[in-house]
């Protein structure tokens, strides 16, 4: 299982897409406090949608408590300012995939001490950063890409429900 950690999140909308994705790939997710946000925020009930009964969600009271909780977990840091690219790095199973809050990502301080295990998106030189949420399905599908998607579902079928064709369909 993959393990998603959002270190101070600050925007409820996000931290809900993000709840759902973790959802929909069996990925638990890691709130570490303190949060911008009330878990009861309208705003990330509405984003999470009905997705909540399968988020496996743990609150943390800070990094420190996470990191004494899975010592020999393998952590990997996103960061803008990571050595190298998410995609070419080997994620093992169990791995915790840590994102700083939106405002101003990982602190400085701890990208030093683990800059071996951080990772970035490829992004244009002017763009500062990616939307958290974003950033995280981009990880999160790169990590269970490699381990083949195991456990999900890969294929999709038509329903034989049609909905009224619109104006659309004339250009098809």
């Amino acid at each position: 299982m993959l393990h998603v950690v959002l270190v101070e999140p600050e925007i409820p909308q996000n931290t809900g897409n993000i709840a759902r994705t973790c959802a929909a790939t069996g990925s638990a997710l890691h709130l570490v406090k303190p949060l911008g946000f009330s878990l009861e925020s309208k705003y990330l009930k509405r984003a999470g949608l009905d997705y909540w009964p399968m988020v496996r969600l743990t609150l943390h009271e800070d990094l420190s408590q996470l990191l004494r909780e899975y010592p020999d977990a393998p952590f990997f840091y996103a960061s803008t300012k990571a050595p190298r690219g998410y995609a070419e790095v080997a994620y093992p199973q169990d791995a915790f995939l840590v994102f700083g809050k939106e405002s101003r990502g990982l602190p400085e301080n701890l990208l030093k001490r683990v800059y071996d295990r951080c990772v970035r998106i490829p992004m244009r030189e002017e763009a500062r950063s990616l939307n958290l949420s974003n950033s995280v399905a981009i990880v999160v599908y790169e990590a269970l890409r490699q381990r083949g998607f195991e456990g999900l579902l890969s294929q999709g079928a038509l329903t034989g429900r049609d909905e009224e064709p619109g104006a659309w369909m004339d250009y098809l």
